[in-house]
């Protein structure tokens, strides 16, 4: 079954032809890479699909559901995350606090729940908190939990960019470089979850590092 499929996807900005006629389609439970060089249109791709950018022409579909100019709130909404390139995290917040500001969108009650904080809100606080807390345990991340974000090496960061995205519980993961400028470690470490998270979700990642994938 399709995942996400790309017809005839064109993006220009002005004179530059950032995509030309991109025909892609990824199956469900897929772990997809798109390959090519810094410059190459792959993170356009991904701001197309997520909806950061909207193309010049083509299609993008979800589910025979059309993206092609829905917002970015709309697409996470529909289950498909993204994890960026240049980091786009609160570097005065902690790690916690991140992921938890990640999951405003599942805090569905009303102004007055939130006033008073009993029932229905205190109980779906509680459910995302453990949330969070499941991804910090299987990303790996509990000793910099309430470390501030700034603080931390860049490969712990690309983690936690990674973490927050699957705060969103999506069905579909967009990954833009996961390991550009990480230590080998860190690199190895990523492989690992990608591997895990692959049974559960859809994966399509843009790289230039052939070796990684």
């Amino acid at each position: 079954m399709q995942a996400i499929v790309l017809e005839n996807l064109e993006k220009t900005y002005k004179n530059i032809k950032a995509l030309d006629s991109i025909n892609l389609e990824v199956n469900q439970g897929e772990l997809f890479a798109y390959l090519g060089p810094n410059g190459a249109g792959k993170t356009s791709m991904l701001n197309c699909i997520s909806g950061f950018y909207h193309p010049t022409s083509g299609e993008i579909l979800y589910k025979d559901k059309k993206l092609t100019h829905a917002s970015p709130h709309q697409i996470s909404n529909m289950g498909i995350a993204r994890a960026f390139q240049n980091l786009e995290l609160f570097s005065g917040l902690s790690v916690l606090d991140n992921l938890l500001l990640a999951r405003h969108q599942n805090l569905k009650y009303s102004f007055l729940h939130a006033l008073v904080y009993v029932g229905k809100a205190s109980r779906i606080e509680a459910e995302n908190r453990a949330y969070v807390e499941d991804i910090i345990d299987f990303m790996e991340l509990e000793p910099y939990r309430k470390s501030l974000v700034g603080n931390l090496s860049y490969g712990v960061q690309k983690k936690v960019e990674v973490a927050r995205a699957l705060t969103l519980a999506p069905e579909i993961l967009l990954l833009d470089e996961p390991t550009a400028n990480v230590d080998q470690q860190t690199e190895e470490n990523l492989f690992s979850i990608l591997k895990d998270l692959n049974a559960e979700m859809t994966i399509l990642l843009v790289s230039h590092d052939l070796g990684f994938v």
